[in-house]
């Protein structure tokens, strides 16, 4: 396939994804009946959602800065504030372009060497990964009498198990198999595992580990904090227990990967999860829709501000140190 039609096909395909599950979610509740709810919500809620939501962002500017410090360069809070913004406004127009942009900015006005800057982000990521794992096998924990009493009642556990068994089968194989290949996927592969070893490894290895590690983890619980706390704004979800929380804060996690910016995903995906505990399709839906809403508005607001503010910011630091 042609590079520059490889390129346009990942730019137009969430597009597409993303209207077809626009219009599949108004397809389930009617604008009409999205803005009974909008005006039924309790705003407080959802302001304290959209505050947790932005602490959770400087704490990830704040982090940042322990991973660029050992490499030589210490750079400003405000800059790490403003990239990080400008990277999450950037995700809803090209999506993974944010990161990019991210590394560039700080090239530009730091002076970090391009692949240093990218390769720390790429760091922070596999940190995420680790603790997005951590929270999936607390729900599996917590909720496993639920899920498998749900997987029984609709699947033949006979078939259940043999699933599961040949899958490990096949996981073992596959494992085998790319131990001893040399092929150029295998390579890639192994070298891609081998990269996400050493840069958890890495985390371990810096001098501020620990306060990288709060902040990872404080960054996580303001999330799913941001998540419980909105779902509050709407009296007809009821009181959520943690364990469809977890399941839906899961789900909308992945899918903002799905859409730019998780536009149509996020509220489908939020639905789909809830649905599993017997929720209501319209509130939930609606919950999904708000909760997307509020942190787009806070990215478009705070994100364009620093688009707007980075040259003006650093012209007068510039000034300042002549």
């Amino acid at each position: 396939m042609n590079p520059k039609t490889s390129k346009a096909l990942k730019i137009i395909l969430p597009l597409l994804l993303a209207v077809f599950l626009v219009w599949y979610s108004l397809h389930k509740v009617s604008f009409g009946q999205l803005v009974v709810f909008f005006k039924e919500a309790d705003y407080r809620w959802i302001v304290l959602g959209m505050l947790f939501g932005f602490l959770s962002h400087l704490s990830r500017a704040y982090r940042w800065l322990f991973l660029l410090e050992p490499l030589g360069h210490k750079i400003k809070f405000n800059n790490s504030v403003m990239a990080i913004f400008s990277a999450y406004l950037i995700n809803y127009t090209i999506p993974r372009a944010g990161e990019i942009a991210r590394a560039t900015i700080i090239t530009n006005y730091e002076s970090v060497p391009f692949e240093k800057g990218f390769g720390t982000i790429v760091a922070e990521r596999i940190a995420d990964l680790i603790v997005m794992f951590a929270i999936i096998l607390i729900t599996l924990f917590i909720q496993f009498d639920f899920l498998y009493g749900m997987l029984i009642e609709k699947f033949n556990p006979m078939k259940i198990v043999i699933v599961f068994v040949l899958l490990t089968f096949l996981g073992v194989l596959f494992f085998r198999f790319l131990k001893r290949s040399t092929s150029k996927m295998a390579l890639r592969i192994k070298a891609f595992v081998n990269g996400l070893i050493e840069g958890v490894l890495s985390i371990f290895k810096m001098k501020k580990k620990w306060a990288f590690i709060f902040h990872t983890l404080f960054i996580w619980v303001m999330y799913v904090l941001m998540f419980y706390v909105t779902s509050l704004a709407f009296k007809d979800l009821g009181n959520l227990s943690l364990g469809a929380i977890l399941v839906g804060f899961i789900a909308g996690s992945f899918s903002i990967a799905a859409t730019n910016g998780g536009i149509g995903s996020y509220p489908v995906a939020i639905y789909a999860a809830l649905s599993i505990f017997n929720i209501p399709e319209e509130p939930s839906i609606a919950f999904g829709w708000i909760m997307w809403f509020a942190q787009t508005l806070m990215i478009i607001i705070f994100g364009g501000l620093s688009l707007i503010y980075l040259p003006i910011y650093n012209r007068k630091s510039d000034i300042k140190t002549l």
